[in-house]
């Protein structure tokens, strides 16, 4: 594709971006569940221990059974997204959502729970496919990465939204098992709330344009017209109609089948997107959002001090994402997310110092001296570098590295496989930390993140500037 065709072929207007931010926040909502469904277990987590009368290992399960969930929903995401389109996807996962917010409130037993749980994940799953291959499709080149960035963004609010609201609710009941309204335990009370965000999003999905490639697809030109003229600034809607069927290289629609290819059975380009997939999860970033409550608590905070400790971890997570949203279409993919494995590292390294002074065992432990405040440094400055680099521009690099025509399939298959080390890191590291001590789950996080930087400088190319017709190939870096 000529670079100075697609120039021309696009306006640049404070309107249009205006408006392609409305609609990506809108779209973004989905991120928000996807953050506050997985962080709100956070604050229940050990009342619910207590009232099930849980073993360690079945916790672990309880909590990362939605993992599981969320990696079916990205499997079948791509496919449904391609066959049903944008729009009616994010609906059925707001329906999803919803369920599982009122079916958790209400669980019985722990199997109950676990089974709402399940569902809660298929909605995630569905909406960490959907929502950053939407915004990668609704948005001009120019401000694509930084559009795609609102996704990480939305997930970081839903995170602090859900520890804020953890805290302000067992504040409110004097602790998280305690009764607070209409006979309901704090703790159910974290888990409806999610039932609110969940029906705002469904109305917003219903009102939001459905994607141009998908509607290109489906024959369906004239709308899609439409939208790259009202939304993407799109001046020569011919023209780029015409570039992205031409990207598709098939009318039919794509299958599992096309992303078969000569590394190990699979396209190369498909092997990166799962890499860096995986590494985004074992670095560890969810075991200290899943488990930061119960984690503080260990070594010497309250209950109280705990969730504030939490929430003020979320709130960096937040305003560490506008880094990201600011630099990824100026410095590039590949950049920052080198310096975020350094940084990472770095907090990394200091946390497993720390935790190796530990004293005691299992729930009994403490810090010595000096090392209590240096682990919540290393831990939070992790979390700073995590937050600027690799949580949102992974997101981003996936949204835009395949091409058009397996793009909804491919990064379901990415994104299910962030989900499932998601899953392992989640299952392992209450086990790993009770009986191997905390240090050696921080020290293999550690060594994932100097992994990060290795993978990053030697296999991932650079996309920004590309337009997303420019992906025609399933080629190696």
């Amino acid at each position: 594709m000529d670079k100075n065709d697609a120039g021309a072929a696009q306006t640049e207007s404070p309107k249009h971006l205006a408006r392609v931010i409305g609609i990506s926040v809108a779209a973004a909502v989905g991120g928000l569940l996807f953050g506050f469904d997985t962080a709100v277990i956070n604050g229940a987590v050990d009342s619910i221990q207590a009232d099930f009368d849980l073993s360690p290992s079945v916790l672990g399960f309880t909590v990362a059974i939605t993992l599981l969930g969320c990696a079916i929903g990205a499997w079948f995401a791509g496919g449904l997204a391609d066959r049903w389109g944008r729009k009616k996807v994010m609906v059925a996962a707001a329906i999803l959502f919803a369920v599982n917010s009122a079916g958790s409130g209400y669980a019985f037993s722990e199997w109950d729970l676990m089974a709402w749980r399940l569902v809660g994940g298929l909605a995630i799953g569905t909406a960490s496919v959907i929502v950053p291959g939407y915004i990668a499709e609704i948005a001009p080149t120019k401000w694509r990465g930084g559009l795609a960035s609102i996704q990480q963004l939305a997930i970081t609010v839903g995170i602090f939204a859900a520890l804020l609201s953890d805290a302000s609710l067992a504040n409110a009941a004097g602790s998280a098992g305690a009764e607070l309204w209409w006979g309901l335990a704090a703790w159910r009370w974290m888990l409806l709330v999610g039932v609110a965000p969940a029906v705002i999003y469904g109305i917003l999905a219903l009102v939001i344009p459905e994607s141009p490639q998908f509607l290109i697809r489906a024959g369906r030109d004239a709308e899609a017209a439409g939208v790259l003229s009202r939304v993407s600034g799109v001046r020569d809607t011919d023209t780029r109609i015409t570039q992205i069927r031409q990207s598709f290289q098939r009318e039919d629609r794509a299958s599992y089948r096309d992303l078969r290819g000569n590394a190990l059975g699979l396209q190369p380009i498909l092997w990166i997107g799962m890499a860096i997939a995986a590494l985004q999860q074992l670095v560890g970033i969810n075991a200290i959002f899943y488990y930061s409550t119960t984690l503080w608590k260990s070594v010497g905070f309250s209950e109280s001090d705990s969730f504030t400790t939490s929430v003020i971890t979320s709130v960096i997570n937040v305003s560490m994402t506008f880094v990201a949203i600011f630099f990824v279409d100026r410095i590039g993919r590949r950049r920052l997310l080198l310096i975020g494995s350094v940084g990472m590292t770095v907090g990394l390294l200091a946390a497993t110092l720390s935790f190796f002074q530990a004293e005691g065992t299992g729930d009994d432990i403490t810090l010595p001296g000096a090392w209590g405040p240096v682990a919540l440094v290393g831990a939070n400055l992790f979390v700073i570098f995590f937050a600027a680099t690799w949580g949102p521009v992974m997101w981003v690099t996936l949204g835009e590295m395949f091409p058009n025509r397996i793009r909804s399939i491919a990064l379901g298959v990415a994104t299910m496989v962030n989900w499932i080390f998601n899953f392992i890191v989640t299952l392992t590291f209450p086990w790993v930390s009770e009986n191997l001590g905390l240090w050696v789950m921080y020290a293999a996080f550690t060594v994932f993140a100097v992994l990060s930087f290795i993978f990053v400088r030697t296999r991932l190319p650079e996309f920004m500037n590309k337009d997303l017709e420019d992906n025609t190939e399933l080629r190696p870096v």
